[in-house]
């Protein structure tokens, strides 16, 4: 007889382990404030005034409920991409689409294509529900696409994840090599193509939104360029029948009303995200200068953070990273083997840059130094 309840023979089988340790955690462990926080890809441009005073506005009403069809930011969306309203979800940021995702086509044993190094939230939904995950190492920094087709092909698998731009190395495909991709793939496997970084990619790299296949879905967020990463609010785009089937398994409540509010007004003030592009385009170049001057090799990145090659392997590489977290700045880095050579750097405010620029030499010397 049991004494206590549980969990299903999958739950216990799971290592107790989390895709990422947060900055707060580093910062309780360190017993102080980080000086740089430029590690997790949040836009430290913040959102737009315009935004803020809507949200300011809304507090009041605070004390209701988000409308649980999200109707008007569905709306909002369809309207900005050109497509009908059921063919818009609304969720808990990427994450917790990707979730959604996973439990809606990946059955216990399922293969899931994706590459080796890529977005671990990713793979932690997909151990969590129990499928299996069929990895696919990058090449020359970038995702196969080559090779993620031919294991797919292989495999049949349930899903196939694809960033595109590409996290954690800031890499990208033309539009027309993705379109390729998803031709390539077979019918019966569901391609979830990640575009967080949409907004601070060139515009060649998105391929036009076609809501008749029903093997695509597109998922974008307002977490990054948008400034909104603390409310988690992200989409999905699909055709309409696919939309459908997550309707059956969201949390009608999940999203707060906050967010929703946020969105809304993030979404109506574009000239503040194009003002935000141009800040990010200019600290990627900034932050490419550093390395450069350091005698680092900056990696090309449609992203908001530039993957920094740092010469040597991931031992060496990790020994800068926390020489950097010693100092006061928080940085992140690949861990699968050729990328974990690389750290990661969010682009920042000028003095959280003018802090890197100040560290990573002493850095970089403490690590030669071992």
């Amino acid at each position: 007889m049991r004494d206590r309840p549980f969990p299903t023979p999958l739950i216990r089988a799971l290592a107790a382990t989390v895709p990422f340790v947060g900055p707060e955690t580093q910062e309780r462990a360190s017993g102080r404030p980080f000086r740089a926080r430029i590690g997790a890809n949040e836009s430290g441009f913040g959102p737009a005034p315009s935004v803020i005073a809507a949200m300011e506005a809304a507090v009041g009403d605070m004390w209701k409920y988000g409308d649980p069809e999200n109707f008007d930011l569905r709306a909002a969306l369809a309207a900005h991409h050109g497509v009908g309203v059921d063919n818009v979800l609304i969720g808990e940021g990427v994450d917790g689409l990707l979730g959604l995702s996973v439990r809606m086509f990946a059955e216990p044993g399922a293969a899931v294509v994706t590459s080796l190094g890529g977005y671990p939230t990713f793979n932690f939904h997909v151990a969590g529900f129990g499928a299996r995950l069929v990895p696919v190492p990058y090449e020359r920094d970038r995702e196969n696409l080559h090779g993620l087709a031919e294991a797919a092909r292989r495999e049949k698998p349930a899903l196939v994840y694809l960033a595109n731009p590409d996290n954690p190395m800031g890499s990208w495909w033309e539009a027309p090599e993705v379109e390729r991709f998803m031709a390539a793939l077979p019918a019966s496997s569901m391609l979830l193509l990640d575009e967080a970084y949409g907004e601070t990619a060139p515009a060649s790299a998105l391929p036009p939104i076609d809501v008749s296949r029903p093997n695509v879905i597109r998922l974008r967020t307002f977490s990054k360029a948008y400034g909104l990463a603390g409310l988690r609010c992200g989409y999905a785009i699909a055709e309409a029948g696919v939309i459908r089937e997550f309707e059956k398994i969201r949390a009608h409540y999940g999203m707060n009303r906050m967010a929703l509010t946020a969105a809304q007004a993030a979404l109506r003030d574009q000239a503040y995200l194009r003002e935000v592009v141009a800040k990010v385009e200019a600290g990627r170049g900034r932050l490419a200068r550093i390395a450069a001057e350091n005698g680092l090799r900056p990696l090309p990145s449609a992203t908001n953070f530039v993957a920094i090659d740092c010469g040597r392997d991931g031992v060496f590489a990790k020994a800068v990273l926390d020489a950097l977290l010693a100092r006061g700045i928080f940085v992140r880095k690949p861990m699968v083997p050729v990328l974990d050579r690389c750290i990661r750097v969010s682009v920042g405010l000028d003095h959280e840059l003018d802090l890197f620029a100040e560290e990573l030499p002493r850095a970089l010397t403490a690590a030669a130094r071992g």
